[in-house]
């Protein structure tokens, strides 16, 4: 199912010669410009870019989802600092790390945007990382899993607001291996995601001594998983993880069922599932699968409230990365505030310096490797007859503290912090 922006959202086409590059949109939210602000902006006004699969098979979990949560990011913004003229600009990477970064280049060369959010690809991440390095720009990651963004690549104006795969598979798979659960095979997506994914996970197994008895890889977008599915139920593992999301998760789980492989001993893991594959795929297939999560609409009041109001203008509640890009722009714009300006030196120190207080984080904080740390929590999708409210479909079965859920610093290969310690 395919969630559509709101009728307001005009679209246009940005090409470059012989190439349309991706879907591009303009809003502008702006109060009177000069009049309260006493800053100084770049070209007269804050521009943010957001860039993901806003038509594909990641498009469901960020997408044009996405652009509503800037918007009310946006809107909420406004009550604070209604003089500041705010504009934000969205492309359609379609999963190509060489139009992502063509889309990022132009923007930061051409059209003076300040600040880019989402991504939602961890191959157009890695590429769009080193653009934004050189540019001095500011890019904020969200739905990225590959742990080299934050790692070996990891770079000052690259912050990840979301989770890695560090974050997504360490607290479950011990769990899971201290119940017994000790070999694994992966059914994992082919590219920088899927295969950073498995690795992490093949390391957290041999650390605790259970083993991984193999690992196939698809292509993105593919349909007929059956030959992946057969090869890892020929290897007898006692946990077949998946390390895909958004139609290729949902369609290797219908496939799953299909096969009748979910009435056998083998257990299925979702590595990476978001909410809207839970709705996609029904609960009848989801049910009792396990995975890990930065956020969920339905912890709490506050989370609730969000949820509905997102959920007017989008009629689907919000997944994990949809809310990072709320706190993401608005915790963005509150630094230029504070700023000032839109320098990115400038709003970097405060970005650093002032804590994330909203319903996505309470307290969270950027530590050295510019990863916001913030709690995650293991949930399990609910049996249908327990599910009493639309879209409501996790129990959540612990939550992981934020200093147990991220990969030591000791351990990090970013050299941001062989920076910070000399």
């Amino acid at each position: 199912m395919r969630h559509r922006p709101i009728d307001e959202f005009r679209s246009r086409q940005i090409r470059l010669p012989g190439l349309v590059l991706g879907i591009g949109l303009t809003l502008s939210f702006a109060g009177v410009p000069d009049r309260g602000f006493a800053g100084e902006l770049s070209g007269g006004a804050v521009r943010i870019g957001i860039i993901n699969d806003q038509t594909g098979p990641l498009s469901d979990n960020s997408g044009p989802g996405s652009v509503i949560a800037a918007k009310l990011a946006l809107e909420d913004f406004r009550k604070l600092s209604p003089e500041l003229k705010v504009e934000i600009v969205v492309a359609d990477h379609q999963n190509k790390p060489d139009i992502g970064a063509q889309i990022v280049r132009r923007w930061f060369d051409v059209d003076g945007v300040d600040m880019v959010a989402d991504v939602g690809n961890s191959a157009v991440a890695l590429a769009i990382q080193s653009i934004a390095r050189d540019k001095n720009k500011i890019v904020i990651y969200s739905a990225v899993g590959t742990t080299e963004v934050g790692g070996k690549q990891c770079s000052r104006t690259g912050l990840m607001w979301l989770h890695d795969n560090y974050n997504l598979v360490t607290g479950s798979i011990r769990r899971l291996m201290s119940q017994g659960y000790d070999s694994w095979f992966f059914v994992a997506a082919d590219y920088a995601f899927g295969r950073n994914m498995v690795e992490v996970s093949q390391r957290t197994l041999a650390a605790g001594g259970a083993k991984s008895l193999g690992a196939v890889f698809h292509p993105l977008g593919n349909a007929d998983y059956g030959s992946f599915l057969l090869q890892a139920q020929a290897s007898k593992a006692k946990v077949v993880a998946f390390a895909n999301a958004g139609d290729q998760l949902v369609n290797a789980m219908k496939q799953w069922n299909e096969f009748g492989m979910n009435a056998t001993s083998q257990k299925a893991v979702a590595e990476l599932m978001f909410l809207t594959d839970v709705h996609a795929m029904g609960v009848e297939t989801a049910k009792g699968l396990t995975t890990v999560t930065a956020w969920y609409w339905g912890l709490n009041d506050e989370t609730r409230a969000f949820g509905q109001r997102f959920y007017k203008l989008h009629n689907a509640m919000p997944t994990a990365p949809q809310a990072a890009v709320y706190s993401a722009v608005l915790q963005y714009l509150k630094a230029v505030a504070a700023a000032g300006t839109d320098e990115t030196n400038a709003v970097l120190e405060k970005l650093r310096a002032m804590p994330v207080d909203d319903f996505y984080a309470r307290g969270a904080r950027l530590r050295a490797d510019n990863k916001l740390v913030h709690d995650f929590y293991l949930v399990e999708v609910k049996k249908p007859s327990d599910v009493k409210t639309p879209w409501d479909y996790y129990n959540v079965v612990e939550t992981i503290p934020a200093d147990g859920a991220y990969m030591p610093l000791n351990e990090s290969e970013c050299p941001l912090l062989k920076t910070s310690a000399n």
